[in-house]
């Protein structure tokens, strides 16, 4: 197995140079969710260059493609997203994006370009695999309903034994993975609230029903279900980011707009919580002689990472790059479609060190002056390899579950 570690590492280090210009093309290529049109094209051009994989598009800007090995045995998946978010990069390097106001600025060309670098690598062993990797290049992951789920009801994970997926992580320096078993990511929820009252002249409040007034103790009361009705040892956050309202210093507006995310990793809780927010609205309109509107919208499932899928993950990259390169990572309350891939097939989803802090590459995901130390990518797909390698018994031929 270390001959075979060693030359997949070889086999990495030679396409270096492709997975650097497929990451800085796919950079300045950027595309919003659900608009991956040019960059479905360009992976799909990829992998066809590749040869032995058998490719779908299950999703108009959704790509899969299946690398069936000469012999049975387990059905992995790997999933990359592909898209971009609507920011305005502030990077003055060549390859900065091409695409005014969006950005690749939560790795997902490293985690596109990783993904196209283990196929690359992989089908040169078709005749010594066991089983079958499966490659999700998925869409839309940045905005909700997601593209997870639709891959997932159009059977990209049917038969799939296990499904591992990689995320860039500024914080964590080249060479290193955070992982962890149980809650990584939180169900990133979304709030409306419409306060309507009764508008009129700012110099006479009383002819009025303020919902300016009304508005800001629903915002000072909602903070009273993290401080009051949770237990404290329960990780929550309600947030309130918007509150939109009035044209004119003179005039009391007729309504205001709240919104604002929940974010929580207990599914029993996620349902208590909107609950009791509507029961504050209701109560702090009413009491003022106010209605109101309230709309909740659940985001994507909590990422939960299958504990004997992980110990494999942590026990592969622990065997391949030393076990001071993997450390214990903690729940993030960002939010992650992979969880949708988690119904279908236990997984894990563990974080890939892309910074390097001598460089300057230290932006936090979805900062317009976010980038990746390039040597992470070749660290990323030999993380893939170390995986497969392990799983599918290259080395022999011989499936033997763990």
């Amino acid at each position: 197995m270390a001959e075979l570690k060693q030359q997949l590492a070889a086999d990495v280090a030679r396409i270096q140079p492709d997975l650097v210009a497929w990451r800085r093309r796919l950079h300045q290529n950027p595309e919003l969710s659900f608009q991956e049109h040019e960059t479905t094209a360009f992976i799909e051009a990829r992998l066809h260059d590749f040869g032995a994989l058998e490719i779908t598009r299950p999703t108009p800007t959704g790509v899969v493609a299946r690398l069936i090995g000469a012999r049975p045995g387990p059905v992995v998946a790997i999933r990359a997203d592909i898209d971009a978010l609507p920011i305005q990069e502030e990077n003055s390097f060549a390859f900065r994006s091409q695409r005014p106001g969006v950005m690749h600025a939560c790795g997902h060309d490293g985690h596109t370009t990783m993904l196209l670098g283990a196929a690359k690598v992989l089908t040169g062993y078709q005749t010594r695999l066991s089983g079958e990797v499966r490659f999700i290049f998925q869409h839309a992951e940045e905005q909700l309903p997601g593209g997870a789920e639709a891959l997932v009801q159009a059977g990209v994970m049917d038969q799939v034994d296990r499904v591992i997926g990689a995320h860039m992580e500024p914080g964590l320096p080249v060479g290193t993975f955070a992982m962890r078993a149980g809650p990584v990511t939180a169900s990133p929820d979304t709030f409306r609230i419409v306060i309507t009252g009764l508008g009129g002249h700012a110099a006479d409040p009383h002819r009025s029903v303020d919902p300016v007034a009304i508005g800001v103790q629903v915002v000072a009361n909602l903070q009273m279900i993290v401080a009051r009705n949770t237990d404290p040892q329960e990780a929550l956050v309600v947030s309130v980011t918007k509150f939109m309202a009035g044209s004119a210093d003179n005039i009391i507006p007729g309504s205001v707009e709240l919104g604002g995310t929940v974010r929580s990793f207990n599914p029993e809780l996620r349902q208590k919580v909107p609950v009791l927010m509507e029961r504050i609205v209701r109560g702090v309109t009413e009491a003022h002689g106010a209605s109101y509107e309230f709309t909740y919208v659940q985001g994507y499932r909590s990422v939960i990472n299958d504990q004997a899928v992980t110990d494999l993950v942590r026990r592969a990259l622990t065997q391949t790059f030393g076990p001071e390169a993997v450390v214990e990572g903690v729940p993030l309350m960002a939010g992650e479609d992979f969880s949708a891939y988690q119904t279908k097939a236990p997984g894990c989803f563990y974080q890939v060190g892309s910074g390097n802090v001598a460089e300057g590459i230290t932006y936090p995901l979805h900062h317009p002056r976010f980038t990746l130390d390039e040597g992470a990518l070749s660290v990323g797909v030999m993380a893939f390899l170390a995986c497969i390698s392990d799983w599918l018994k290259l080395a022999d031929g011989d499936f033997a579950p763990a």
